[in-house]
């Protein structure tokens, strides 16, 4: 397939906009969101009105009809500016609503999806566990059906859960053992657990690194019943179809990755440009020169890799390999780029109030969520024939 990384006039007239709303609106708001820990939710509410949270969606749910190459898009120039707001968009379409979408009922839906779409609710994909995160075959929240009421009965924990916990979450899709095998294989189950459930809470924010204006927590649940229609596809098939959801994320999660690398070639070289030493701009310095070109070569070889995937992905093309390949790179170049731009800040670098700040402490969980540098590689591996 020749990939043509020309955009077409509607994906470029998104991305633009989207730009002028992430200059406009988020930058300079999100830095005092982002030191105080808190949850943004007037610009979520904006993000909303713009149809972010329906773009890749039929439009008889309430989307807006357009495709994984245009989520991408809006990721990439969120994260130029800010990450906490670019993965709580992430999140809510890729892994809030996307698995509704892929393996919904009609009815589950036309319940849901409206409200995801229009950002008035938001939804938490519930994978991650104490001791299952890269190993999440090794799931050990549970679920019976409880053929007397009709109802799953779930018990078990899950952590680091973004969006879990705001007041406008509505629902989060948990794995759970629902049996197993005759060789005593898990059988893994996804089922939708709406918010403020009996049984099912929602733990305090954790304090992170980065992403401080996103919310994350852990989740618990004690005998939560949930009626037995709320089971996402096929019993037993929730880890087959989360695999799926994970590499249509990992495509998002590179373009997140790459507009982190891009904001730190834009923050650098303003800084550049106006930073005096030695009575001259520090840009004037072909070793500064050189590091930012170094980055700016970084940035546009992920964006290349991101929209490869991606379009593998809109023309229904096998694109798993591509997925890991675009997450892994830009996932490891976002960190190199943060940590270069933090050099060439010097001690401004290390000051919250610059946005190199924010992009340094931001990027290292891109090498970790939504799969480990080290499961892409084994991904990679595995896909060019190699067995473990």
């Amino acid at each position: 397939m020749s990939l043509d990384h020309r955009l077409s006039p509607e994906h470029e007239e998104l991305r633009r906009t989207v730009e002028e709303f992430a200059h406009d609106v988020v930058a300079p708001k999100i830095g005092d969101f982002y030191e105080r820990h808190e949850f943004p939710y007037e610009i979520v509410r904006e993000m909303g009105r713009m149809g972010l949270f329906g773009l890749p969606f039929p439009e008889e749910y309430g989307g807006m009809g357009g495709d994984y190459l245009a989520l991408g898009l809006v990721l990439e120039e969120l994260a130029r500016v800010d990450s906490s707001v670019a993965i709580t968009l992430e999140a809510g379409v890729s892994l809030g609503a996307m698995p509704i979408h892929r393996f919904g009922t009609e009815e589950q839906k036309r319940t849901w999806l409206p409200k995801l779409c229009s950002g008035e609710m938001l939804g938490a994909f519930g994978l991650t566990e104490p001791d299952g995160g890269s190993d999440a075959g090794a799931t050990r929240t549970t679920a019976r059906l409880d053929e007397a009421t009709n109802e799953w009965v779930i018990n078990g924990t899950k952590c680091f859960i973004t969006n879990s916990g705001t007041d406008i979450t509505g629902l989060v899709t948990v794995t759970a053992v629902t049996g197993r095998t005759d060789g005593g294989k898990p059988l893994i189950s996804s089922i939708i657990v709406p918010s403020g459930t009996p049984g099912f809470t929602v733990a305090a924010p954790y304090s992170k690194v980065g992403w401080n204006a996103s919310d994350t927590r852990e989740l618990s649940f004690s005998d939560v019943r949930v009626p037995a229609a709320n089971l996402l596809g096929e019993q037993g098939r929730g880890y087959a179809q989360f695999l799926r959801i994970l590499d249509e994320g990992r495509v998002a999660i590179s373009a997140l990755a790459t507009g982190l690398a891009q904001g730190c070639v834009d923050e650098s070289v303003a800084y550049a440009r106006t930073r005096q030493a030695f009575g001259r701009p520090i840009g004037a310095n072909q070793a500064i020169q050189f590091k930012i070109a170094d980055m700016e070569m970084r940035a546009h070889t992920a964006r290349v890799a991101w929209r490869d995937a991606a379009s593998r992905l809109v023309h229904g093309e096998p694109f798993k390999k591509q997925a890991a390949l675009a997450k892994l790179y830009s996932s490891e170049i976002a960190v190199t780029n943060a940590r270069e731009a933090t050099q060439i800040h010097g001690g401004y670098g290390f000051m919250n109030e610059y946005p190199v700040a924010r992009m340094w402490r931001d990027s290292k969980i891109l090498e970790i969520g939504e799969g480990t540098s080290e499961v892409q590689r084994m991904l990679i591996a595995r896909e060019l024939g190699f067995t473990e």
